[in-house]
């Protein structure tokens, strides 16, 4: 049997690492602007963590999620999302308490899991940049949570993304647009996908977010939610509109947009990009009142969102978005003979130990061939190092691009190596 990964997943090889590196510090530099520390929460959960917080009725549930019992006969699931076990480790570590600082401000990195149709940009295995916010209720939290997401795409130069807002009121406007949706698709309840046919018994509002051909005919004239919105409700919409247009962050109001998990309540948004001639959404999410308090904590306003790394560098690269990387090296030392292979590694290691990357070569090949290695590892100087240098206690360190030369000693090499750097550069 030949060993492969399994389907839906991939191995993020060390050229491919740099850019997820580069955009993941980029996140965590911008996050950190707004005062948002790290939040690391386990792979797996209880069943009912994801079950009960996303919906029972959601596709996530009943077709994606990677559960299983375990040896304990315990029900575990892979995680699908990021935001229930953030919110369970909020409530289990008691964030809630007085003495903590409010609002709460954390994000997460890290892999998600969903059995879905693989295919680009959206695999069973998926990493996420997640963020959310505890404790505050006002829609500038709701506001300054998007232009963080805004202004993260803006450093990394992604272009043409349009912020698509919606809101679902609270739990009373919700409850009257439910209804008057279900009025309205009943009729039609024989033209919808079969998938949309059981949506409308459990979850009426999934229909609005349907993919499929016959269910987006349907509800092209549905009542629009923004008609059921009570007076507390068009309040917060009216002031996160406000907000936005003060800072200059263009939007559309998408009135069928519902996202995909039951927990969300008034501000709801997406960012969205077109590639290759389709729609992508690379980011979304919204407010979530009730979520703590489901999971037995006290009432507490909630506002967070999730974005995929991997449709985030499929954007990159399709809008050719060069980052800027920098996978040179300071210094590569060609080794001549194996009588000098100590003495190159206590120089390679003083080097690393004073802050510059460093290699040498270990596999004792002629000098042409050591240079390649330096010129394809993009050495910016190389110290070349044999018996008569050692004996000599002298070496040439030459600049790798003006092939300028300069011979130093090997104590000022393992002492001082900045300022022989600073010289041949």
């Amino acid at each position: 049997m030949k060993l492969q990964k399994p389907k839906g997943t991939q191995d993020i090889l060390p050229t491919a690492s740099a850019k997820w590196q580069y955009v993941e510090n980029l996140a965590r530099e911008t996050f950190k602007k707004y005062h948002y520390g790290e939040i690391r929460t386990p792979i797996f959960e209880h069943y009912e963590v994801i079950s009960r917080s996303v919906g029972d009725t959601t596709d996530i549930v009943t077709k994606e999620m990677y559960d299983f019992y375990d040896k304990g006969d315990r029900h575990i699931t892979l995680r699908p999302e990021g935001t229930a076990p953030v919110v369970r480790s909020y409530v289990e570590n008691k964030f809630f308490a007085p003495e903590v600082q409010k609002p709460v401000k954390v994000f997460y990195i890290g892999s998600m899991f969903r059995y879905e149709r693989p295919q680009a940009g959206r695999l069973r295995e998926f990493h996420q940049i997640g963020v959310e916010c505890f404790g505050s209720s006002n829609p500038a939290t709701d506001v300054e949570t998007i232009a963080m997401a805004y202004q993260l795409f803006a450093e990394l130069g992604i272009k043409d993304v349009v912020l698509h807002l919606n809101s679902l009121g609270n739990t009373e406007s919700r409850m009257a647009y439910r209804q008057a949706l279900i009025d309205y698709l009943t009729p039609m309840r024989e033209s919808l996908s079969k998938d949309s046919q059981r949506r409308l018994d459990e979850n009426p509002l999934r229909v609005l977010d349907s993919k499929e051909k016959e269910d987006k005919a349907a509800v092209e004239n549905a009542p629009s939610i923004l008609d059921y919105l009570d007076e507390e409700s068009q309040e917060h919409f009216a002031a996160v509109r406000e907000m936005l247009e003060a800072l200059d962050i263009p939007y559309v109001i998408d009135t069928n947009m519902v996202r995909g998990l039951d927990y969300y309540n008034h501000t709801i948004f997406e960012f969205i990009t077109t590639v290759d001639q389709s729609e992508l959404t690379i980011c979304a999410g919204g407010r979530y009142d009730g979520l703590v308090e489901y999971f037995g904590g006290p009432q507490t306003a909630g506002f967070g969102f999730g974005l995929g790394l991997e449709r985030l560098l499929l954007v990159l690269e399709k809008q050719g978005i060069e980052l800027p990387l920098d996978d040179s090296l300071d210094v590569y030392v060609a080794v001549l003979g194996s009588s000098v292979n100590s003495k190159a590694l206590e120089l390679v290691q003083a080097i690393r130990r004073q802050g510059f990357a460093a290699e040498r070569d270990y596999l004792g090949r002629k000098i042409k061939a050591q240079f390649k290695s330096a010129d394809a590892f993009k050495a910016k100087t190389v110290i070349t190092l044999g018996e008569s240098e050692v004996e000599a206690g002298q070496v040439t360190i030459k600049n790798n691009q003006t092939r300028e030369e300069m011979t130093v000693s090997f104590d000022a090499l393992i002492n001082d190596f900045a300022s022989v750097f600073a010289k041949v550069n």
